[in-house]
């Protein structure tokens, strides 16, 4: 009822809104978004539907560091930083894992490692979990008993593992997307009455699959649960998080990664004690195998997942063991089944395409006000000849040419500049104001065509723009006026491109020479003059 009264726009919650506004606004997150999804949010955790709380706690996160960005009138690249502090430092208070929330915010939302980007992020999560440690304690999420790799004979069953998991994270990934885009047209009173009838009718076969079902991690950690009981509850977890996840129930898909993780790698771990009696590890030592392949082939973010599953456990023994099951998990996810991270897949299945290449990210990061010209002057079109000579005294690089400060073009004070006294073959000083003054109605008439942009955008939205508009020269304007008191800079689609042809440059020159180092091996190339 709450999200039917909601404007459809407000109704988009989760890290897959997150990232979309990243995508689409400079990750400007809506405030009224963040509330529906607390309130149902929490709603859907406290009627018992299969979903976790890590989505909500990123969203609530995100928007609140956006939101400051924007009150605080930060560029739009400083705000896309905050974003990324904003889930690291939800997910480092969730859970007390500071580590994991940044490699999740570096590998998954942000989808970059600078220093730039990781300094502020580090910090947002070292100070979440911080409080986090002073209100809960220290102690890990879950009490695991001490356990370990027992002979290096068990990897080929840990790959094993990871190959099995990751046929389960590519049918979570199918079944979120597909049902999410198949049943979007639906009435959303059906949609999440459906998904918490299905989930009823699977709990009363498995009432593991309702709420978030860490209970049932820590019980699959300690080795507790039998095989059959295990494999129910792994596939039809899997069965109730895709209805819920698919109809649009406001929750968060990464907890149930973590139950149907821990209960199917201790359903194989049990199947390996059966292969080999008394040789290799305990169940529950398969169980955080599990959820390492699980979260690392569905997010498709091994290094989060790895970081994730240390500080939930604070047992360093499962990082070797966990790389080699989350490497295979990853290969039958992307390789074999086609699938994309389950956050990129379900915006991808919405129509929407998520993808930063390096050098979009790199214009993305960068502002407008650290690369726009600021040599500019703005002229009245009927300034008398004195006005027109002392403006271009100054020696601006461009001319706002204004009629009662509304802009109606941008020239190159260049092309003023060049023109002699009395014009065209004139010598008469007297006249120079005059040749200036029909030069700039000249060069009016050609002026480059110009589109307005905020100071706070990016690179990569004023390149948008120019595109959008076919335009040559932006205007960086503050605030959103569009008088020539307000333009603060101007940026060149020339410049523009020159700088990211730059970026590519030096990216294909490290390509470059990765290869000649790596064609011949044990052959050092002399360095390029």
């Amino acid at each position: 009822m709450l999200f039917r009264l909601a404007r459809p726009a407000s109704r988009a919650v989760g890290p897959a809104h997150v990232m979309a506004q990243l995508a689409r606004h400079a990750g400007w997150l809506p405030w009224r978004n963040a509330a529906m999804q607390f309130v149902g949010g929490a709603v859907s955790i406290i009627c018992g539907h299969s979903v976790g709380r890590e989505g909500p706690v990123i969203h609530v996160g995100a928007a609140s560091a956006s939101l400051f960005g924007q009150w605080l009138r930060l560029p739009n690249n400083s705000i896309r930083t905050l974003v990324g502090c904003g889930v690291a430092g939800s997910i480092a208070a969730s859970f007390n894992t500071p580590i994991a929330g940044v490699a999740f915010a570096m590998e998954v939302v942000l989808l970059e490692y600078t220093l730039a980007g990781f300094a502020p992020v580090i910090l947002a999560a070292m100070s979440a979990a911080a409080v986090s440690r002073v209100v809960y304690g220290p102690d890990p999420a879950f009490a695991v008993p001490p356990f370990q790799l027992a002979s290096l004979l068990e990897l080929p069953y840990i790959v094993l593992l990871g190959a099995v998991v990751g046929c389960l994270a590519a049918a979570y990934v199918w079944g979120t997307k597909t049902l999410d885009a198949r049943s979007r047209h639906l009435p959303l009173p059906l949609r999440t009455t459906a998904a918490g009838a299905f989930t009823g009718l699977c709990a009363l076969v498995a009432p593991e699959v309702m709420g978030l079902g860490y209970d049932t991690v820590q019980s699959a950690l300690l080795g507790e649960i039998g095989f059959v009981a295990l494999a129910t509850i792994a596939l039809l977890k899997l069965a109730a998080t895709v209805a819920c996840g698919g109809l649009g129930l406001p929750g968060g898909l990464i907890g149930p990664m973590v139950v149907m993780g821990a209960t199917a790698g201790g359903a194989l771990g049990i199947i390996g004690g059966w292969l080999v009696p008394h040789a290799g590890a305990s169940p529950a030592f398969y169980a955080t195998l599990g959820v390492v392949a699980m979260m690392g082939a569905s997010l498709q973010a091994p290094l989060a997942a790895l970081m994730a599953i240390l500080e939930l456990t604070a047992n360093a023994n499962t990082l070797l063991p966990g790389m080699a099951a989350v490497i295979p998990a990853l290969l039958v996810v992307r390789s074999l089944f086609g699938q994309d991270p389950i956050f990129v897949a379900i915006l991808r299945g919405r129509g929407m395409e998520y993808r930063f290449d390096p050098v979009a990210l790199s214009l993305e990061r960068t502002g407008v006000s650290a690369v726009m010209d600021k040599r500019f002057a703005a002229v009245e079109i009927e300034a008398p000849a004195e006005a027109l000579a002392q403006v271009l005294a100054t020696q601006p690089d461009w001319l706002l040419v204004t009629r009662e400060r509304a802009i109606l073009g941008i020239v190159r004070a260049a092309q003023l500049h060049d023109v002699p006294a009395g014009g065209p073959g004139g010598t008469d000083h007297g006249q120079t104001g005059d040749a200036h003054g029909e030069a700039l109605a000249a060069s009016l008439e050609q002026a480059p065509r110009f589109v307005l942009v905020s100071i706070y955008a990016s690179l990569r939205e004023t390149l948008q723009r120019l595109d959008d508009a076919g335009a040559e020269v932006a205007l960086a304007c503050d605030g959103t006026g569009t008088r020539a008191d307000q333009v603060r800079g101007v940026l060149e689609r020339a410049s523009l491109e020159k700088s990211a042809m730059t970026r590519c440059d030096v990216m294909a020159g490290f390509s470059a020479h990765r290869d000649r180092s790596t064609d011949a091996p044990g052959r050092r190339h002399p360095p390029d003059r």
